[in-house]
């Protein structure tokens, strides 16, 4: 079995914001040579997510309007009193810092519409950090 290990790091533009990783993450499978095994994509930020789902800009925008929604900035966070960002902690902890995909073939097994997405939700920030750790043969 091999493992591959890869880093990337992101530069947000906006508190919350959405970046398309999936390219990089498959160029980190290919990079390995990993035909059959899986893919573990993890954010080492808790006020960062990931998440599957498809890119289209309708789509983005419910998914940033509904983490608005559901967690908003200006909530009676009790963290709030020590950094005034719990709407971007609590939104990454229930959605989460990470996915594990299955590799055939070469290739990440996404279905037709699904590419995987970083989230961002306390930005804008340098140097966010994601791992890519492959695992296979």
């Amino acid at each position: 079995m091999r493992v591959g290990f890869k880093e990337l790091f992101l530069n947000t533009k906006r508190r919350r914001e959405i970046i398309d990783i999936t390219e990089e993450v498959q160029k980190a499978i290919t990079e390995n040579d990993i035909e059959n095994g899986i893919c573990l994509i993890y954010s080492t930020h808790s006020t960062t997510a990931i998440i599957i789902n498809e890119e289209e800009s309708g789509l983005m925008e419910d998914i940033l309007r509904k983490i608005d929604e559901d967690y908003p900035k200006n909530g009676i966070w009790l963290h709030n009193r020590i950094d005034d960002n719990a709407d971007a902690h609590l939104a990454g902890a229930f959605i989460g810092p990470s996915i594990a995909i299955p590799v055939k073939d070469g290739r990440l097994c996404l279905g037709t519409w699904q590419n995987i997405f970083f989230l961002e939700l306390d930005g804008p920030r340098i140097g966010r950090r994601v791992i890519i750790e492959v695992l296979g043969i």
